[in-house]
């Protein structure tokens, strides 16, 4: 592994540190929200005892995107060298041979240059200047611990430094006394890092011991240990620069912190056999990894080696299989590297498990050939591959994606591994055209088959007896005779003859027609209505929202659903505008104008009139369209500013209710409804609130009206989408309950221009609206015994603890689903799980959709943690983490999520890894990914705002990745960010992406960032001319308009390529994502910034590396 280390001189290990000035000593990596950015490192300017030479005060690194470093940075001694990206703690990988190398350049992307023979992938390294002399190399060696291979015993100390060897680490503390922000690791010292790998090419490059585990233990010799909240405040992450109201984005706030003398707790356990002494050991023979393990289902062959840092270097030997010679490993001196290159980590980012790096061998691996879905327990390619599915008995990883496909025998077995069990399910989830669209099964009068007992649909896991008269329910192995009408034979392994003629025998997904016992008062639904509600008060007509909305519905509602095949949509429209009262139109096809109705009583709403109320577009068309002409026209000079909310949401649910049929409003407004009214709302956003035990308050909804009127609309049917476009705030907390609880969505446009947002708007409401929408629907999660659905996660509402009611669901919305053990589980039965999803087709047709999975089940940990999916855990852990702020204090929240976290890395450190110093951070191979993943989600606006997010902000990203599907809140919390000019022009395909981190950054290159609901593309101040010409239309770099949102059309390969990139990005997403130049040095760079989630954040939000030492300190702990 690449270990670039660097460290400021800090006491040696042992001695009191000083506490960071502008750091909470209570939160690591907490900055108390200021204004001004704390001095860098100040107290680490002082004088150093046992350290010479000492740093003059106030110098400090030259930031990534900087130019020439000063003078006294760039000539420093070695006491302060350390702070470049090569110091003498430097380690780099190579082959084991005198053949020069160099580091590429940070915005390279991890493995893309040619490898050593050792490792089994790519590798980052290139030739650079002459090799190091053995001395050279060896005193760059000295600090370097290796585990995992039998190495001669480390070397003493070199005097005068303040550490012992690595037998010394001290176990790591949950505490915080005067040693900095994490404390305890000896000085310079990283947790050295083990992955257990399996495949070729996700991991760090190596360098090589005949072990399955790599393990670092970097030390710097010199010993001075880099703080772990490293870098000041970076110049372009300033505090200044515009408040920002685009709401989409995530903001990194500071992790909060344990005080001093603080634990965090979690089960502790007896500490495994700690051989810090001896330097290597045994392969592991636990199936996670190691020679003993089967092919990985994400992944390829075993991991060919680990490193083995520490050891004394030899001389230069012939290259045996997996061995790397140190004296291969140049040393180029700090001076010798542009800028960017400076890096300020004492690890080598590239030595760590990188996203990009996982994602890219995965779709290598698994892109080519279909996932079928036939066996067992299968963990399927990750979210990010394309990928085809062939349904052969369980459903597709489209419609159900768990945390594990394992699951312990024992509660005792889970409760030991704290990985959550859980499923994401998208009931109607799109499907590509490649794959055929479900199977709609009519049983006629009789309906679909179930199990008298649990009442479980028919399935391929039931198990057909007595020569095909009976069946035996694999949910709970209740005996039920075959109806007479669907009995068949078996053939001679016990199957029916027919079935593959039967998708409910043969298929995980499918669909039943429901009889009429399935339908509300026993009456077959007829199609559902959409009702448009416009707020028409003086801040929509004045902002040309009313206008542009009446444009676009003329045109709209030739696209409202429809079942496939059907020559028009069934569904109904209705129109009602508001401000202070409201107004209905009667748009009856006999009238020669629409007649409006106004009904000022908000106190005690009703609907004034039922005929012409809800009518089908080609029979009104031409009086709709005088509406949608006239509307505008009508409210032009309005001076009315006050709006109501609530009563348009009832208003919309009467008329639902006499016409006695489902549907949804979409609602547009502008404003806090402070108007005398059912609902009334105040003004009560306090920042002050923020890191206080009432920080809560603000996620929940000023009043239970709301909650109570959405119990209304659920019962009725009755989904509410809400389209907000504040200036200000209006408590998104409160006015999305309605939304939230009846399986609808919010969308938000903060200080809406038409000329910067119509684009973004209209996309969003044309897709809004030709959704294909369930209705009025119950879901249930039956699972076989021995598991049973204990929490549900979602936009629903649920009035008893296992149906999921859901006034509305559409093919973006999912429902997670924890699992509890109730019974002891079978290894060869295993597990199973059936979603049986009740609906209204937008045609008003009554369904089931029925999707099956069966899992496996396991006694030994080894087998649950090589079958989890670590993108499925973290939707899980931040839908969890984002519903407890709304009863917990923030600060709890982040404490909990790094406590389990810690719990299940350390639980598998414990009984699944071999034993292995206590100084290495040993990581299972699925879930290596783990804690860059979780710092996202803790460094996230909702957890740790920064202090340009707004409390609707949060309040309204909170609400949105509660629906998530786990390929949204994977790249929503680890952004995608591409260079444009790397690849050549004609090259069509997708370019690679790099790590989102600053360092990744050249600023000779164009970068495209997104994350679902953000779209960047990145300038460097020097990107050659022709392509600014290309992309831009305009000459240099300083006539660039910053803040751009629209890319001019020009017609050359490169303007084409990237447009057709930003055209496919947009595709791929629910939501329709805004376009922002930003140049590099620009004030719109410290929003772009917030995305670069490896990095620290501004507001406070530790870097990967920092998090990454963090979390092996708190395992450590765990296992002392």
């Amino acid at each position: 592994m690449n270990v670039n280390q660097s460290a400021p001189p800090v006491p040696p290990y042992g001695q009191p540190q000083p506490v960071y000035p502008g750091y909470q000593q209570s939160t690591y990596g907490g900055q108390p929200e200021s204004t001004v950015p704390p001095i860098p490192y100040g107290a680490y300017n002082g004088p150093v005892p046992g350290y010479q030479p000492i740093p003059a005060p106030g110098v400090s690194r030259a930031p990534p995107s900087s130019g020439v470093p000063p003078a006294s940075t760039a000539q420093a001694s070695c006491g302060q060298t350390a702070y470049g990206q090569f110091g003498q703690g430097d380690v780099q990988n190579g082959p084991n041979s005198t053949v020069q190398m160099q580091r590429l350049p940070g915005s390279q992307p991890f493995g893309s240059a040619p490898l050593a023979p050792v490792v089994s992938q790519p590798s980052v390294l290139q030739p650079y200047g002459p090799p190091p002399t053995s001395a050279q190399v060896t005193a760059q060696m000295a600090g370097m611990q290796i585990s995992g291979a039998v190495a001669p015993a480390p070397p003493p100390p070199p005097t005068g430094l303040g550490y012992g060897s690595p037998t010394s680490l001290a176990s790591a503390s949950g505490s915080f006394p005067n040693s900095g922000l994490y404390g305890s690791y000896p000085q310079g010292q990283a947790p050295p890092l083990s992955l257990t790998q399996s495949h070729p090419g996700a991991q760090p490059p190596q360098r090589s011991a005949p072990s399955q585990v790599s393990s670092f233990t970097p030390t710097v010799p010199g010993g001075p240990r880099m703080p772990l909240m490293t870098g000041p405040v970076l110049p372009g992450q300033g505090f200044g620069g515009p408040p920002v109201s685009q709401p989409n984005h995530v903001s990194s706030p500071p992790p909060q912190t344990l005080p001093p003398g603080t634990q965090i707790t979690g089960p502790p356990g007896p500490p495994p056999p700690m051989h810090s002494s001896q330097p290597g050991y045994q392969q592991q023979q636990n199936g996670s990894f190691g020679p003993a393990r089967g092919p990985q289902p994400n992944y390829g062959s075993p991991y060919p080696g680990a490193p083995t840092f520490g050891s004394q270097p030899g001389p230069p030997q012939p290259l045996p299989p997996k061995r790397l010679d140190p004296d291969a490993i140049p040393s180029p001196q700090l001076n010798e590297l542009p800028p960017q290159q400076k890096t300020r980590h004492r690890i080598d980012p590239d030595a760590i498990p990188s996203p990009i790096q996982v994602i890219e061998d995965d779709r290598n691996n698994r892109g080519s050939e279909p996932f079928v879905t036939g066996v067992r327990g299968q963990v399927p390619p990750l979210v990010t591959t394309n990928f085809l599915v062939k349904d052969q008995g369980n459903a597709s990883p489209r419609y159900i994606r768990c945390t594990s496909y394992n699951i312990p025998c024992t509660s005792d077995m889970a409760k030991q591994a704290q990985v959550p069990l859980a499923a994401v399910i998208k009931p109607l989830a799109r499907l590509p055209p490649e794959e055929a669209s479900l199977y709609v099964v009519d049983h006629g009068e009789s309906g679909p088959l179930r199990c008298n007992r649990c009442k479980a649909y028919m399935c391929p896991f039931m198990q057909f007896i007595e020569g095909g008269r009976r069946f035996q329910c694999c949910f709970c192995s209740c005996i039920n005779d075959v109806p007479p009408q669907y009995f068949q034979h078996l053939d001679h392994t016990g199957k029916r003859v027919d079935a593959y003629d039967r998708p409910e025998l043969s298929l995980g997904s499918y669909e039943f027609l429901a009889t009429v016992d399935y339908c509300k008062n026993n009456k077959f639904p007829i199609p559902p209505a959409f009702i448009f509600m416009i707020d028409v008060s003086y801040n929509a007509i004045r902002s040309g929202l009313v206008r542009l909305l009446c444009e676009e519905l003329k045109s709209l509602l030739d696209f409202l659903p429809r079942e496939s095949g059907a020559e028009e949509s069934a569904v109904r429209i209705g129109f009602v505008t508001y401000n202070k009262v409201l107004h209905f139109y009667n748009v009856k096809s006999s009238l020669a104008q629409p007649q409006m109705m106004v009904v000022s009583d908000v106190g005690d709403m009703f609907v004034p009139l039922l005929d012409g109320f809800l009518v089908n577009v080609s029979e009104s068309r031409t009086v709709i369209t005088s509406l949608l002409d006239q509307i505008p026209e009508m409210f032009a000079d309005t001076r009315e500013t006050e709006t109501v909310f609530a009563p348009v949401i009832q208003a919309g649910m009467e008329a639902l209710k006499a016409a006695e049929c489902a549907g949804k409003l979409f609602l547009f407004h502008t404003s806090l409804p402070i108007a005398e009214a059912p609902g009334k709302l105040k003004n009560r956003d306090d920042r002050k609130l923020i890191n206080t035990d009432k920080e809560k308050t603000l996620f929940q909804p000023q009043t239970g009206a709301y909650q109570t009127l959405a119990k209304e609309c659920v019962a009725q049917g009755c989904c509410v989408d809400l389209f907000l476009f504040p200036n200000q705030y209006v408590d998104v907390a409160t006015l999305s309950v309605v939304p939230q609880l009846t399986g609808g969505s919010v969308y938000k446009y903060a200080c809406f221009q038409v000329e910067n947002d119509q684009e973004r708007f209209l996309s969003d409401l044309r897709r809004d609206m030709q959704k294909i929408v369930g209705f009025d629907a119950v879901m249930r999660v039956r699972t076989s015994t021995g598991i049973r659905a204990v929490d549900f996660f979602g936009a629903f509402y649920m009035s008893n603890t296992t149906d999921v009611e859901l006034a509305g669901l559409d093919g973006d919305k999912t429902v997670t689903v924890e699992f509890k053990h109730d019974d002891r589980l079978n290894e060869e039965s295993g597990a199973l799980l059936q979603c049986a999803l009740l609906y209204t087709s937008c045609a008003g047709q009554r369904r089931l959709r029925i999707h099956n999975l069966a899992l496996n089940c396991c006694t030994q940990l080894a087998d649950l943690y090589r079958n989890c999916e670590t993108d499925t855990l973290i939707n899980y852990m931040a839908k969890f983490a984002y519903r407890g702020v709304l009863n917990s204090p923030v600060k709890t929240v982040r404490d909990t999520l790094i406590t389990q976290c810690a719990q299940i890395l350390a639980c598998y450190r414990k009984n699944c890894a071999s034993p292995s110093s206590a100084g290495q951070l040993i990581l299972p191979e699925c879930m290596k990914l783990l804690p860059v993943y979780l710092n996202c989600v803790l460094k996230s606006d909702v957890l740790q705002p920064g202090a340009e997010v707004t409390t609707d902000d949060r309040a309204y990203i909170r609400q949105l990745v509660t629906s998530m599907d786990v390929a949204e809140t994977n790249v929503f919390f680890y952004p995608r960010l591409l260079p444009l000019t790397k690849s050549p022009i004609e090259n069509t395909t997708e370019p690679p992406a790099v790590r989102a981190s600053e360092e990744r950054l050249s600023n000779g290159d164009i970068y495209l960032l997104e994350n679902g609901l953000n779209l960047f593309l990145w300038v460097g101040a020097s990107v050659q001319q022709g392509i600014v010409q290309s992309l831009f239309g305009v000459s240099s770099f300083s006539q660039i308009t910053s803040g751009l949102s629209v890319l001019p059309v020009l017609d050359n390969p490169l303007s084409k390529k990237v447009q057709s990139l930003i055209d496919s990005f947009r595709a791929q997403r629910s939501r329709y994502m805004k376009l922002i130049v930003v140049k590099q040095e620009d004030k719109l760079e410290m929003l772009f910034k917030h995305f670069l989630v490896e990095d620290k954040s501004l507001s406070g939000g530790a870097s990967y590396v920092d998090f990454l030492c963090h979390m092996h300190k708190e395992i450590r702990q765990l296992l002392s």
